[in-house]
């Protein structure tokens, strides 16, 4: 594939790209329970109707099981289900009042409000997606239920893949509390990140492994920072994962400075952090920990990181803090607001909005016949305007091959299998593959399909799958065209808000660790770090996904990977710079030059690339002695 990859745009090779790794068995089981059995329980108690909302609020929560923690998975499943049932109130009681103008009106007017939305994060992305999706659905299913049965159906049907993942242990789980399995995973993987970068000091990897321990940490963050009825950790179990979270910190903090100053270091340096990964996944001690020699300030913070660590694990710790602050309301509304909310709301808008009047305007010149189910455009048009889901020109190949294969395959099965048994068997089994299928657009796209099409059937709609690919080729180009029109906001604004928000997290950081000292307040340090290591990941990702777009779009990024790898080098020369005045509380000549040089380089390369700072935001700091 890396050959493929070589030879091809990048454009096409994204498409052509699938994610790796172990099958997630766990997800696996919890799919095949989800849609399918609640359908059968629907079938037999002759409420068809019932069990399809309830079947598609399922399928939606499984597009959006990952792997984590049981706690991350209350918000990441949790938020976009009732999202979902407020588009679908909505959507169901606009189509059943309203004609086909006003509809349209109300509905491009949601997706401007949920796609500036989407851009605060992965779940409110999600939460917007949804929220659109059950809205064109609700406005064009015909169902027998009132508005408010389908929401709360709608709800129940998530609700219950939810306990599903809230009760299941983890296969594989069989240390500790199995509720925090997720979390110990996560905790360990740290732990392992930062053995992996040690060992990659001074080799040509260690910019990667440094790049892998920021995901590590971020996941771990996530995993252990879900939502809570008490502000704290409230069981022994997960204060000492806290705990263990924490004393990681210190650890990755001096693996950083490590790989910043290039020299390789002892194997023994990495025995360490593995042994403590296994004592995390296996809560068990970690025994003696071998120590590095003390000849450098990066060994020395390394030494003392493992010290801790080990009477953390051996004694229990009372260090809780995830070292992370709640985003204020203030800030929420900023991201809402600000360039990149606006330009994706936009476009959002537009292709949600010129997907529901299309679709409008083909039902009632009877372009279905004699069946309502216009929906599907438009649904279709949320999912690729969605840039989450990769390109915009690979989110199209992927969806119209997706969806061809897709109704293929379900022309054929529908053809053979009885009815109703066999349909609801299918939607049990494509329940059980759409975590599988998440590696590659294309095929959750054929997965999402055929448990669709099974779900309208058994709903008492007839086959729909020609017109299903019709659909959804009209609303390709829908989203081809408005993705390419010239004037909504600012081009690459997205990736412009990413890279000027990781710059002013850069900046808070080193100004914290030049002009407020270290020692004194490590916890805040390691809280700045955290933000700026975040904030860079997020950029750097974002900035992946624009050079893959097509060169009409590529061009609008252009210079911010510069900018980006730039603010990497200032960040980890920075984490250096805390290490060393830890240490004897002063900067030696390289480390001065080199923040000196990476500022200006800094201030060249955002000036190249159009990226303005806030007012007071310029990175010029005075360098402490």
């Amino acid at each position: 594939m890396s050959r493929l990859s070589a030879a091809v745009p990048p454009w096409l090779a994204h498409a052509l790209r699938a994610q790796r790794g172990p099958v997630p068995w766990s997800a696996v089981v919890r799919g095949a329970l989800a849609a399918g059995p609640l359908l059968l329980l629907a079938v037999l108690s002759g409420r068809t109707s019932v069990g399809v909302v309830a079947a598609l609020g399922a399928m939606l929560a499984g597009i959006n099981d990952r792997p984590g923690s049981r706690r991350a998975a209350v918000r990441r499943l949790g938020v976009p289900a009732l999202a979902g049932a407020g588009g679908l109130l909505v959507g169901s009681y606009a189509g059943q009042h309203v004609g086909a103008v006003t509809l349209t009106l109300l509905l491009t007017v949601l997706g401007l409000v949920a796609g500036a939305v989407s851009a605060v994060g992965p779940v409110a992305s999600g939460a917007g997606t949804q929220l659109l999706v059950a809205a064109a659905i609700g406005a064009g299913m015909p169902l027998p239920e009132p508005g408010w049965q389908r929401a709360l159906f709608f709800v129940g049907g998530a609700g219950w893949l939810l306990v599903l993942r809230l009760a299941l242990p983890t296969p594989g789980a069989i240390a500790g509390d199995y509720r925090f399995d997720g979390e110990r995973d996560a905790v360990g993987g740290v732990y392992d990140a930062v053995a992996a970068l040690l060992e990659a000091v001074g080799g040509p990897d260690a910019p990667g492994r440094r790049v892998a321990l920021t995901a590590a940490l971020d996941h771990a963050q996530d995993a252990l920072g879900g939502p809570r009825l008490r502000p704290y950790a409230s069981s022994a179990a997960e204060r000492r994962l806290h705990a263990q979270y924490a004393a990681a910190l210190p650890l990755a903090e001096a693996a950083t400075a490590l790989a910043w100053a290039g020299e390789a270091v002892p194997a023994r340096a990495v025995e360490g952090p593995r042994r403590l990964a296994v004592a995390v996944r296996t809560s068990t001690h970690t025994g003696p920990l071998p120590a590095p020699a003390r000849s450098a300030p990066a060994l020395r913070a390394l030494d003392d990181a493992l010290l801790h660590a080990a009477d953390t694990f051996d004694r229990g710790g009372d260090d809780s803090a995830l070292h992370t602050r709640r985003r204020t309301a203030a800030s929420l509304a900023r991201t809402v607001l600000g360039s990149a909310g606006r330009e994706y709301g936009l476009r959002v808008a537009l292709c949600f909005g010129a997907g529901v009047a299309v679709a409008q305007a083909l039902h009632h010149a009877r372009w279905y016949g004699s069946h309502a189910h216009w929906y599907w455009l438009p649904a279709t048009a949320v999912f690729l305007v969605k840039p989450d889901l990769g390109p915009l020109a690979s989110r199209v190949i992927c969806r119209a091959a997706g969806t061809v294969l897709g109704a293929v395959l379900f022309a054929g099965l529908a053809a053979l299998l009885p009815r109703p048994a066999g349909l609801v068997a299918l939607v049990a089994l494509c329940g059980a593959l759409i975590p599988v299928a998440t590696r590659h657009f294309a095929a959750q796209t054929a997965v999402v399909t055929v448990l669709v099409l099974s779900l309208v059937m058994v709903g008492g709609e007839p086959a729909a799958s020609w017109s299903r690919i019709g659909e959804t080729l009209l609303a390709c180009a829908i989203v081809l065209l408005v993705g390419h029109l010239p004037a909504l906001g600012q081009r690459g604004g997205g990736v412009r808000a990413r890279v000027t928000h990781a710059a002013e997290a850069a900046h808070v950081y080193l100004a914290h660790v030049l002009d407020d000292g270290t020692t004194d307040d490590r916890a805040g340090r390691w809280t700045l770090r955290r933000e700026a290591y975040r904030a860079l990941a997020e950029a750097r990702a974002s900035i992946d996904l624009a050079a893959a777009e097509l060169p009409a779009l590529a061009r609008h990024a252009e210079g911010t990977d510069e900018v980006a790898a730039t603010l990497e080098r200032l960040v980890d020369t920075t984490t250096a710079c805390a290490v060393q005045l830890d240490d004897n509380g002063r900067l030696t000549p390289e480390h001065t030059e080199r923040i000196t040089a990476l500022l200006d380089e800094l201030a060249e390369g955002r000036e190249r690339a159009g990226l303005v700072m806030k007012e007071g935001q310029a990175l010029a700091v005075p360098l402490a002695g």
